[in-house]
């Protein structure tokens, strides 16, 4: 079992179901991309073996998972939150030298995982998510009665989660997906990314840590390395997962959604995978002064190095004396800016080979920062792109996201130049429009098209930064996400891992208890049509 005397200790091994296991040959190693040079231990490689008994444990041991009791669920989610603070700088400083991101970033992001693990503890406990409905038989009703019905959400099985490049601790091995999963009462196993592995197996410590806490068994989580992609479609193909978490890019995203698909049961993919969320500028906006818009703007692209999944990459303007003195603006700031390490070289190489090409297209400018990236710091210069809407609808290549930090900004001369890139968007994550009260009233045809693009819409306000919060949905259609159904932050991302059952004419004693008359637990129900705590 693991040792919590020796929890910050790095091993470079797989944890299967609370033990560790280095079954294979092949090794690789974390690298840090502001040294550019490879960072101790080397990581175990999973093997297929391994892969069979992290997935047969976790269907072993969902029955018990399943029928737990939800003091218990949440006291996990409780314990895994207070393990991951009790790392203290220890993880925090694995994670700076896995990532290159800055202290204040990650212990932000540090803070965002303890809480929202938190939330998910609170929603257990208070239950309303099962979704309880009860229509109570009427066997008097003519022409025919009506039996008993009850119905409410049931954990779906073992979910595999592929923890994200981008966040190391949030959407990673102890971040959303795995906290939603869990408090699902789904047994999780989790594919670490290969651009943190210490810092994912100092996490995947804290949930096994906490897991004997909770008294639950140890096959509900586990934890396994790989660099191949052979081994992320084998856990995809495995019998026993049963839904897949994902988010990265729009290959292997669809990769993974596309093997799910084929099995011979398919199972849900829930996968994010790109964004360009379009920043629509109206010309109540535009008015001057301009000099904060930018500024916001700016720092909006750049913020993490442009490596988030809300990184504003389209700006989208009418031409007028206001546009032509915010692209100004924009233009200074992008040329002054500093370069800035990405999280490793992949993405980095992603990054200044779409920029280049998009730079390349006719009709496109380009404005680079002056100043010269590090070699061998894997740093990135800041890109500001400049076209008109007739090149950028008529260039396929233009729509799609450039992961980092770079924005192309789209002029527009009339209102149907608005229209025609809208209308040409694929599905985001989200989309921000800048205007006053008027400029709504006058563009709600636009607005109401953006409803159809995106899965957040937001108002004068710049799309990064994502509130972890119940009401926060954190999806879009294709191909921001697979599914725009579901949310990947947010209470209700729990409902990826859950499915409904209905039971008919069944006896009190059989029931659930969250469907047995008299609701011991007092949770929120839906009775013969009127929702209460009865």
């Amino acid at each position: 079992m693991l040792c919590c005397d020796r929890r910050m200790e790095i091993h470079g091994k797989n944890q299967i179901g609370g033990i560790f296991s280095a079954a294979g040959r092949r090794t690789f190693q974390g690298f840090d991309p502001r040294l550019g040079q490879a960072i101790e231990p080397a990581f175990s490689e999973v093997t297929d073996e391994e892969i069979e008994r992290a997935l047969q444990m976790a269907a072993d041991t969902f029955p018990a998972f399943r029928d737990a009791s939800h003091e218990a669920v949440s006291g996990l989610l409780e314990a895994t939150a207070d393990e991951l603070v009790g790392l203290g700088d220890s993880l925090i400083e694995r994670a700076m030298q896995e990532s290159g991101l800055p202290k204040d970033r990650l212990t932000g992001e540090r803070g965002r995982t303890v809480n929202q693990l938190r939330m998910f503890a609170q929603l257990v406990a208070e239950g309303s998510y099962l979704d309880a409905r009860i229509d109570t038989a009427l066997p008097e009703r003519q022409p025919l009665p009506r039996p008993d019905i009850r119905r409410m959400l049931i954990p779906i099985g073992p979910v595999v989660v592929f923890a994200a490049s981008n966040f190391p601790l949030a959407f990673s091995v102890a971040g959303g997906d795995t906290a939603s999963a869990l408090a699902a009462r789904c047994p999780v196993v989790v594919k670490t990314h290969p651009a943190h592995p210490g810092t994912s197996e100092l996490a995947a410590g804290a949930i096994a840590r906490a897991i004997q806490k909770a008294g639950l068994p140890d096959g509900i989580f586990s934890m396994v390395h790989s660099t191949e992609s052979a081994a992320a479609i084998a856990l995809v193909h495995h019998p026993q997962t049963k839904a897949v978490a994902f988010t990265g890019s729009l290959r292997a995203g669809r990769a993974i959604f596309d093997a799910a698909s084929r099995r011979p049961d398919p199972i849900p993919a829930f996968v994010e995978m790109g964004s360009v969320n379009p920043v629509f500028i109206l010309p109540g906006a535009l008015q001057p002064p301009v000099d904060n818009l930018a500024r916001g703007l700016f720092n909006s692209v750049t913020l993490g190095v442009g490596q988030l999944c809300t990184c504003p990459g389209l700006i989208i303007a009418g031409d007028s004396d206001g546009f032509r003195d915010l692209r100004q603006k924009l233009t200074a700031l992008f040329q002054s800016a500093t370069p800035g390490t990405m999280l490793y070289p992949g993405i980095l190489r992603n990054y200044e080979e779409s920029a280049t090409h998009a730079a390349s297209i006719a009709g496109v400018r380009q404005t680079r920062s002056t100043a010269e990236a590090e070699a061998g710091r894997t740093e990135a210069v800041p890109v500001l792109l400049d076209t008109d809407a007739r090149t950028w609808a008529d260039n396929p290549d233009l729509v799609h996201e450039i992961f980092g930090p770079a924005s192309m900004i789209v002029r527009c001369h009339s209102d149907a130049d608005r229209m025609r890139v809208a209308g040409a968007l694929e599905g985001t994550l989200t989309a921000s429009v800048f205007g006053t009260p008027d400029d709504l009233l006058r563009y709600r045809e636009l607005i109401a098209l953006l409803e159809t693009k995106a899965g957040r819409l937001i108002f004068n306000g710049f799309p990064t930064g994502v509130e972890v919060s119940p009401a926060m949905h954190h999806g879009g259609p294709w191909p921001a996400t697979a599914d725009p159904k579901f949310t990947s932050v947010g209470t209700a991302a729990i409902l990826r891992f859950l499915r409904p059952i209905c039971f008919q004419n069944m006896p009190q004693a059989a029931l659930p208890v969250e469907l047995q008359d008299g609701n011991p637990r007092g949770i929120w129900r839906m009775t013969n049509g009127r929702l209460g705590r009865e």
